[in-house]
Order: C-alpha cells, then sequence, then structure tokens
C-alpha cells in the first residue's frame, strides 16, 4: 500500500534546519514497517540526514560549504537571480533532494542522533515543497 503526502515548509533563511516533526505530522501515526521517501521539490535547497542535537554541527556545515562553494565565483555565469542562486544549485546538487528512510515498529528507523535537515542555500528560498512516500 502506498500513502502520499504534500507539504509546504515555511520559508527559511539560509541554513541547516531541523524539519523532522514537520515531516512526521502529517502522517500521525506511520505504519509498523515500511519506508519513507521524501522529495524536495526544489533545486536550490536540500534535504539530509545528520546529527539532531548539537546546533554548532548546523553552523559548522554552513561555514564549510560555503566556503567550499563561495558566492560572487567570477567563473559563474549563471548570474541573473543573485548572488545565491548558483552556488545554491550546486550545493544543493552535491546533497541531493531525496531520502528514504525505513520504518521499524511505527518509527523512523534513524539513530539516536539522527534527525532530517532542510538545507536553504538561498539568502531567502521561500516556502519548499516535500512529496512524502510511505510505502508499506
Amino acid at each position: 500500500m502506498i500513502i502520499q503526502k504534500e507539504i509546504k515548509l515555511q520559508g527559511y533563511k539560509r541554513g541547516f534546519h531541523l524539519i523532522t516533526n514537520m515531516v512526521l505530522r502529517p502522517f500521525g501515526e506511520l505504519p509498523e514497517t515500511g519506508i519513507l521517501n521524501i522529495l524536495l521539490k526544489h533545486t536550490s535547497a536540500a534535504i539530509i540526514i545528520n546529527e539532531n542535537a548539537d546546533p554548532d554541527v548546523r553552523a559548522d556545515f554552513e561555514t564549510f560549504i560555503n566556503h567550499l562553494i563561495p558566492e560572487n565565483y567570477s567563473q559563474f555565469t549563471h548570474t541573473l537571480e543573485g548572488s545565491d542562486d548558483m552556488p545554491a544549485h550546486i550545493k544543493s546538487s552535491v546533497f541531493g533532494q531525496s531520502l528514504t528512510i525505513p520504518i521499524t515498529n511505527g518509527q523512523l528507523n534513524l539513530g539516536t542522533w539522527q534527525g532530517i535537515y532542510l538545507c536553504e542555500f538561498r539568502n531567502y528560498g521561500g516556502e519548499r515543497e516535500l512529496v512524502l512516500t510511505i510505502y508499506y
């Protein structure tokens, strides 16, 4: 069986934002076993799983990725949408737009310190849409 929901996330400023609870909210209870697939329908943001305990992790992600893929890189030709746009597309491709997470005993089978992050790479990307699909 398949259950599918689409949700909109509020607009976030640039950074790494924990959204695990927002992803779970539309379902109420999860099936005993299954798989949750999450698709982010955007090319300038990403979705990842990483540590959900220490906020310094989020800040360090932001610092490192901005150093690795800087704004105002003189070689970029796609610049009409602002200095944060092309770097956001590259960052999005590096991190990815989908996740698949097992469901076990009615819960996401994540590690103890794992959470789902929206990685917003634009200064203000606006609302972001997710397609959430459970297969069970």
